[in-house]
């Protein structure tokens, strides 16, 4: 066997030829492909294999995968009719190819109908339990009757803490790019599942529609990925989870024209046409498949569904406008306080999660049975309020005038204890979404409204303000007001208009009350506007961290990119580097990818490599022969090897990853050059120093890539990531912040102190209670003293506005997940 350099050549005896192995084959017909050889077709087959092997590293790289993809088929597709050998078998899997993603989303979608289905049932039946028994004949036992809000904190705790909370938040980051490992998954759609029941039987202040957007999307995430066209290409995968976004909103309310709505509204910061079918498509299969199933065995998709067969009066704008300040008021409110409460669960109620979800549950009931209103599960109490007076149930004498004057207390009472539930509710470690409870709050209130216009009308109903009314028809329908009250409070706290019109229309049906949905959700949004900027989704990313440029802001910072980039860059030169110098960049964390430079000198841009590429690159250099932690490097796309000994002569070696060596062939020797030029990027986006930084953010929008670099007359000077862009955004808003507020600092101050004093009761509470309990059972029981820790014992990780770059830990105890900032 002979082996050849360019000037020196080695010679070795007879050997035994062993036969090379699957990976060593492939290897070898890689590097044919790489050199452009072809033997009877092999080279298109060979070339389609690397491909491949990019493109399973490469999967957040997508616009590069799917040309990848593309590419591949047509020379499959040129290959087989260049030879005549198209038969029908071919053209089923280009017609299967082309018809995949319809197929997808016609299962997912049926399987979110189907799951929409059972958990409404579960979830009812739950509901009922609370105020009636369990009997000896009932097949479920005492101890089930029991099993509610504490187990859905045990099985969101112990196997899927991602299951926690609302989740829209965390989705509109992975659909604009940003990966959390795990916060899709199969178990987290099972624990939210299960859980999700258990914790709105419980009474918590917290609803089921935010949920199950969670478990639409975790729903497609699973399905999509048992096809290769999806599991491959993180683009095609955030395509379909918008749509189950819609589709999930759509089986909630039973709106599939409204869910497609806020998919484009609120989720996704990139919607392109076919989006919008697949999204249409996806939730019209599944409200079909609930349809179908009647899960409360009156027709309609939702508890809460109503009609209305009377018209309203100009009169009445008026009051629509109060009910929409009421809207704003409300989400302002809300979000304040419960962002300040999910900074005090997080700094000291973190080691707490099952303890606090129980006593929630348990203030939640006491507080709430004696009043009529909050003793019924939420959409019951909305379905109750929404319904006219005449030819319907009469319930607890809202349409009885004795009655009138402690409706409107009990009414105005259940508003306030529900705001303050909502706000120490939402965010606990169960499935908990603000939707349904923002809803209920505003059907309280506007009810409330209802009945004292009606109350007006009913003393005055000569006046001329009341003139518009017939007299032998009902003028005032209380029910519209709770209606419009709901729609109020939803685009108040979600900071949504359009799609809360059409979701209250499809509710309703009633054509005639677009107008004042419309006029409500506008000034609605007016005043939210003028209390802050972003919904309660948009806030939480914040406040989690999340690198998320919102696409409904606008930035005018008048300043060039040159000022936010990162100038001291750790660079790759294309030649000279070690391979121990290689892992040992692989080792800082910090780094998720490296420009590749000429020289450090000069610093002309040649490309740039993802670490993860890199990663793999030299794991499977390594795997495929030992290597000297001296061989070269080189990050070329030509690579010209020389090689020289000054005692004997020996192989000169170009080990690229792919190529094929023999088992003897043992590359020690420094002058071995591993080439990694096949996982390089020889055009990453490049900018000028001073491209205004607003034009950089809308880069990042709408192409969504990893990072940015910076380059002056082709040489690198800085590079600049989401991270950096909102580095600067947040130092420009606070010092302008600072400006307007000077004593914000005092008001912090002030605001951690009444946090201590709070923690404070709540452990000398803890403490009493546990003492009172060890004292009457004769000192035999004593509860947990665990609340004596201090703060750090019982804080979580507080992100006083950090922004995670993908390199954290992922929150909670997944242990494979993980967060990173992928391309789009």
């Amino acid at each position: 066997m002979s082996f050849q350099s360019r000037s020196t050549s080695l010679s070795v005896g007879p050997q035994v030829v062993r036969r090379p192995s699957v990976s060593s084959r492939l290897s070898s017909a890689v590097s044919i492909a790489e050199r452009g050889e072809t033997q009877d077709g092999g080279g298109i087959a060979a070339q389609h294999q690397i491909e491949e092997e990019i493109a399973k590293i490469k999967r957040y790289e997508d616009a590069a995968r799917e040309q990848l993809r593309r590419k591949a088929r047509r020379k499959r597709q040129a290959g087989l009719y260049g030879s005549g050998r198209v038969d029908w078998r071919q053209r089923i899997r280009e017609a299967y190819d082309a018809a995949q993603g319809w197929i997808v989303v016609t299962i997912i979608g049926a399987a979110i109908g189907l799951n929409a289905g059972l958990l409404n049932i579960i979830t009812e039946w739950l509901a009922d339990i609370k105020l009636g028994y369990c009997s000896s004949k009932f097949y479920l036992n005492e101890d089930f009757c029991c099993w509610g809000e504490d187990n859905a904190a045990v099985l969101v705790k112990s196997y899927a803490p991602y299951a926690a909370g609302s989740g829209i938040s965390e989705i509109k980051c992975i659909i604009a790019g940003f990966v959390m490992k795990g916060f899709l998954g199969f178990w987290t759609l099972i624990i939210k599942s299960l859980a999700l029941p258990l914790a709105i039987g419980s009474g918590l202040s917290v609803g089921k529609e935010g949920p199950s957007v969670h478990y639409a999307v975790c729903t497609g995430n699973v399905i999509s990925r048992l096809f290769a066209k999806y599991r491959r290409n993180a683009s095609k995968t955030r395509e379909v989870l918008s749509a189950c976004a819609a589709a999930g909103v759509a089986v909630a309310f039973g709106s599939p024209i409204g869910g497609v709505l806020f998919s484009l509204e609120e989720m996704s910061s990139y919607f392109p046409l076919k989006t919008l079918w697949r999204s249409y498509f996806c939730a019209l299969v599944a409200t079909a498949v609930l349809a179908a199933m009647n899960p409360f065995r009156t027709g309609q998709l939702v508890m809460f569904q109503v009609k209305y067969d009377r018209s309203w009066h100009f009169f009445e704008v008026l009051f629509y406008i109060i009910i929409g300040v009421f809207g704003g008021l409300y989400g302002a409110f809300v979000m304040k306080w419960n962002l300040r409460a999910q900074a005090f669960r997080k700094k000291y109620l973190t080691n707490y999660a099952i303890l606090e979800a129980t006593l929630l549950a348990v203030a939640t009931a006491i507080v709430c049975y004696p009043n009529a209103f909050l003793r019924i599960e939420m959409t019951e109490s909305m379905k109750v309020l929404f319904r006219e007076c005449e030819g319907a149930e009469d319930y607890h004498g809202l349409c009885d005038p004795e009655h009138r004057f402690g409706n409107v207390v009990s009414l105005i009472l259940a508003t306030i204890i529900r705001i303050f539930f909502v706000i120490i509710s939402y965010g606990c470690k169960v499935p908990a979404g603000i939707f349904v409870p923002s809803m209920a709050i505003g059907a309280s209130f506007g009810r409330t409204v209802g009945i004292i216009v009606q109350a007006i009308y009913e003393a005055h109903p000569k006046s001329v303000f009341f003139s518009s009314c017939d007299p032998d028809v009902p003028c005032i329908t209380p029910g519209t007001y709770a209606f419009l009250g709901a729609a109020a409070a939803l685009s108040g706290i979600m900071h949504i208009t359009v799609s809360v019109v059409v979701i209250m229309f499809e509710l309703t049906g009633a054509l005639t009350y677009i107008l004042p949905t419309m006029i409500v959700v506008g000034i609605t949004k007016a005043v939210s506007e003028l209390c802050g900027k972003g919904g309660i989704a948009d806030r939480m990313i914040w406040f989690s961290g999340f690198p998320y440029l919102d696409h409904k802001e606008e930035h005018n910072f008048g300043v060039p990119v040159s000022q936010a980039m990162i100038s001291d860059v750790i660079s790759i030169p294309s030649t000279g580097m070690t391979l121990k110098a290689v892992e040992r960049l692989l080792t800082k964390d910090n780094y998720q990818g490296f420009p590749i430079v000429e020289d450090e000198t000069s610093r002309i841009l040649l490309g740039y490599i993802g670490r993860t590429e890199l990663r793999y690159a030299v794991d499977r250099a390594k795997r495929e022969r030992t290597l000297s932690p001296l061989a070269k490097c080189t990050f070329t796309t030509t690579t010209t090897t020389t090689s020289t000994s000054t005692t004997t002569p020996i192989l000169m070696t170009h080990a690229s990853p792919y190529s094929y060596h023999h088992p003897l062939d043992y590359a020690t020797s420094s002058s071995t050059t591993i080439d990694f030029t096949p996982y390089i990027d020889p055009t990453p986006l490049t900018v000028h120093p001073r491209l205004p930084l607003e034009t950089v953010m809308e880069l990042f929008r709408k192409i969504g890539p990893r990072v940015i670099l910076i380059e002056h007359r082709g040489r690198l000077t800085g590079l600049v990531t989401v991270k950096d862009c909102l580095k600067y955004q947040f130092k420009a808003e606070a010092a302008e912040h600072h400006h307007t507020h000077p004593r914000e600092g005092d008001l912090r101050r002030m605001e951690e102190e009444g946090q201590e004093r709070v923690w404070g009761l709540i452990k000398a509470a803890a403490g009493w209670v546990s003492d009172t309990v060890g004292r009457a059972s004769g000192g035999r029981v004593r509860l947990s003293d665990s609340w004596e820790g201090d703060r750090d014992r019982g804080g979580g990780r507080v992100r006083n506005g950090g922004i995670l770059d993908g390199t954290e830990e992922a929150v909670g105890d997944d242990e494979d997940g993980g967060l990173e900032l992928e391309d789009r």
